[in-house]
């Protein structure tokens, strides 16, 4: 099998306003808009992408409806200081303070409109401890 796309679909109650705070607050620009489905593209890098999705919607089989949960999504960044000034005086909660973890991340939590947790990261240097638990290619810098 060869994977040519791969993307997380939100289902929520409130299509707009979910794709609105991705648009606002990550750099997200609409690539297909529809009244139940919303899909998202980063400004930057089209091959960063999200969609959002009525959660009650008929595509989807009624076992699975419902609303997004459990789910963390990653945003991995260039500043997250900067990330984290500018989404702070945007009032957005800040679940877990900005800190630096040994295992080679410094970043912060907050959340979505859904209560979707969003880790927004920057790669630091890990302790000598996690950097023998990294393949090579792999060890942040």
């Amino acid at each position: 099998m060869r994977i040519t796309s791969f993307y997380p679909v939100l289902m929520t109650q409130d299509v707009p306003a979910t794709a609105a705070f991705y648009q606002t607050h990550f750099g997200f620009i609409t690539a297909f808009e529809s009244d139940w489905y919303v899909h998202l593209q980063s400004a930057t890098d089209p091959a960063i992408n999200l969609a959002v999705l009525d959660g009650t919607h008929a595509t989807i089989p009624e076992i699975g409806r419902g609303l997004a949960s459990g789910l963390l999504l990653n945003f991995e960044v260039e500043d997250v200081d900067a990330v984290h000034a500018r989404l702070a005086a945007a009032g957005l909660p800040m679940l877990l303070a900005l800190r630096d973890e040994p295992f080679g991340q410094r970043h912060f939590i907050t959340r979505d409109p859904n209560g979707v947790l969003i880790d927004v990261i920057t790669p630091i240097p890990p302790s000598a401890e996690f950097a023998a638990q990294y393949s090579q290619d792999a060890l942040p810098t």
